[in-house]
Formats: C-alpha cells, sequence, structure tokens
C-alpha cells in the first residue's frame, strides 16, 4: 500500500466505536444518552464492509485539488471519471462537466479499461496475478476495520445537528490495552480526534483526526509525521449507498530517504452503479458503440444517467 493511501485509509477505517465509556448522569442529561455500544458496533462494522464493497461496482466523479501546502491559493485541479476496473480503481481525465477534453485520448482510454476487463472477464492468466494481489490488499482493508473493534476508545461527546439530521458525536483517542499487530494498525495508537455517526442509518458521517506522533510504515523505509491531518465526509449518495462526498489530506512524511508533503482536497459526485467486471464491460462496450454513432463532444457517458449528490 502506498504512502499517500495509508493515512485515509486507516483513519477512515479505524473509525468504527470499539468501546464507548459510560456516561456520567450530568453528561448523559444533557446530551441524551449513547445507544448501547456493541450494538451500535455491529451496525457500523457491517455497513462499513458494504460500502467498502460498492466501491467496486460504483463509478463516480472526483475533483481534486493538489496544493504545495495548506495555505496555497491556486492549487491544481483534476476532474476525473473513476471506473472500479477489477484490480483498482481506472481513472480517466475529463473536464468539470463530465466531458472528455480530448475525445481520442478518452476513447483510448475506454478502450484500454474494456480491454483489461475483458481479460479479468476471461480469466486470463495476465491479469489473474493482479486480480489476487488487488483482493488482498482488499482484505487487507477488511482486517483494519475488525483491528479497530480493539484499537481506540471512543468517548460520546454528545449530538450536533447537520441538515435534518442528528448525528452522534465521539471523541476517539487511542486504547492503551491495544497491541499492533500489523503495520497498518500502527496509526490506532497515534491518533486523535473526532466520529460522527447516523445513528438510524449506523453509518459512518465525518471523521477528522490527527495524527499525535511520527508512525513508521513500509518495513520502516518511511514515516508519518506529527501533526499530519485527515477529514472526510459521508452521505447517502443514493438509497441505502452511503459513500464519501468530500475529503483532505494535510500530511507530511519521509519516504525512505526523501521528504514528502501532501495536501489534497478531493470532492466526490455522480456516483452510478457499473456493476462488477462482466457488467463493467457490458457497459463500457454500449458506452464505445454509441461513441461510434455520436459526435466527439457526446463520447462520455449521459450525465442525466447519474445520480449525484
Amino acid at each position: 500500500m502506498s504512502i499517500r493511501n495509508y493515512i485515509p485509509v486507516a483513519m477512515l477505517l479505524l473509525a468504527v466505536p470499539a468501546s464507548t465509556p459510560a456516561q456520567s448522569p450530568a453528561a448523559g442529561a444533557s446530551q441524551g444518552a449513547a445507544p448501547e455500544p456493541s450494538q451500535l458496533l455491529a451496525r457500523i462494522i457491517g455497513n462499513q464492509k458494504k460500502d467498502e464493497a460498492a466501491q467496486e461496482v460504483y463509478e463516480r466523479i472526483e475533483r481534486l485539488e493538489t496544493r504545495k501546502n495548506a495555505n496555497d491559493p491556486s492549487p491544481l485541479v483534476k476532474t476525473m471519471r473513476v471506473i472500479p476496473s477489477g484490480t483498482g480503481m481506472d481513472k480517466i481525465p475529463v473536464e468539470a462537466d463530465g466531458k472528455p477534453a480530448d475525445a481520442t485520448a478518452y476513447r483510448a482510454r475506454l478502450q484500454s479499461l474494456e480491454h483489461a476487463l475483458a481479460l479479468i472477464v476471461d480469466n486470463n492468466r495476465a491479469q489473474r496475478d493482479a486480480v489476487d494481489r488487488y483482493t488482498k490488499r482488499r482484505r487487507d482493508r477488511t482486517d483494519l476495520i475488525e483491528a479497530a473493534r480493539n484499537g481506540l476508545i471512543f468517548k460520546f461527546a454528545g449530538r450536533e445537528q447537520r441538515g435534518n439530521h442528528l448525528f452522534l458525536k465521539y471523541e476517539m483517542s487511542p486504547n492503551p490495552a491495544f497491541k499492533p499487530t500489523t503495520r497498518l494498525s500502527l496509526i490506532f495508537t497515534k491518533v486523535h480526534g473526532y466520529v460522527w455517526i447516523d445513528e438510524e442509518a449506523g453509518e459512518l458521517a465525518r471523521i477528522d483526526g490527527d495524527v499525535t506522533g511520527d508512525v513508521s510504515i513500509g518495513l520502516f523505509l518511511g514515516k508519518i509525521y506529527k501533526g499530519s491531518h485527515f477529514m472526510e465526509e459521508r452521505y447517502e449518495v443514493l438509497p441505502g449507498l452511503w459513500q464519501a462526498t468530500f475529503s483532505q489530506y494535510d500530511f507530511d512524511g519521509r519516504k525512505f530517504f526523501s521528504g514528502f508533503s501532501i495536501h489534497e482536497r478531493a470532492f466526490y459526485s455522480n456516483y452510478r452503479y457499473i456493476g462488477p467486471p462482466k457488467e463493467a464491460l457490458e457497459t463500457i462496450r454500449k458506452e464505445l458503440k454509441r461513441a461510434d454513432l455520436s459526435t466527439p463532444s457526446e463520447t462520455a457517458a449521459d450525465p442525466e444517467e447519474y445520480t449525484s449528490r
């Protein structure tokens, strides 16, 4: 797993309430009693796994802003159509409205994706190893969710309104009794922040956290520095489907002997079901066929086919 993905994955998936200390009578009276922790935990873990799996069958539009530093007023902006490829996410550059800037280049990228999906559907040996590696990465993410049962302590901090929703707010801090068993789970020992939970849906709605100490990663050849920060907001983007709509990364560190600094803001929208590789292959082929009969400006998928938030 790359350094760029390490903190966002860990901090997002650790936001599963592992335990919630009992509230004092005064706190319970003023904020409202917190729900029974074990029941809430089971729901959130189940839904988090379901939401993770959904990323394999839904495409989206991603607008990424990259800055040299957190206060840079002129970010580099890229908009991409993000499509599950069976071995990861294929990111195809598009304009802000989802249309291709270069119809020829866009079509070439779709054809490349079509070829890769076809190899997976045909169980081609060339793609089998890539699929296996991707499956292992997905399994690592699931294992991290499970590790969060013991990695953090969550203290009920009250309820907050967001639009028409009332969320449970928890302060998260390391569980001193937790013993990390993997490099990824080391992040649990050096993080502090808050999470917001939609109690009715049993879903993570927001996480905002900071790294409180340097964290060694990648067989100790890399390090994430103290003070790194991550935030993500999630909504019900389609009925029953909760996914990220905004994320922000601000973290510094070292890889081998070189320092790095990442300052990114990403906006996610236009979630659309495309299905597993076999269904996705059919969708891409239909899109390419439509493109053969249309003008270059109509090469991209029709925006009206998307449901966005």
